[in-house]
């Protein structure tokens, strides 16, 4: 097999529904905190939708909301087909 295969050990990803942020920000905001931490390093991939929408239980959409905050926030970029990964610094 060609490439590099990164797998990142991550904490569960806890989302309280009924807390006063909104579910997709909670998300984008534990996304957030191990881009900046470095858990999630420059172009590393970000957990996958599938996995993401598993752990949290959040829809899709709602994931996808999340993700797209970071992408707007300019920490993380989209390649169509191949996933979402944090922004080189």
């Amino acid at each position: 097999m060609t490439g590099r295969v990164t797998l990142i050990s991550m904490e569960r990803l806890v989302i309280d529904p009924h807390g006063p942020e909104p579910s997709y920000r909670q998300l984008a905001d534990l996304l957030r905190a191990r881009i900046e931490s470095g858990e999630i390093g420059p172009r590393e991939p970000l957990p996958s939708i599938t996995y993401l929408t598993g752990e949290t239980g959040l829809a899709v959409g709602t994931v996808r909301r999340a993700i797209a905050v970071l992408v707007d926030e300019g920490l993380a970029y989209t390649v169509p087909g191949r996933g979402t990964f944090a922004s080189p610094r």
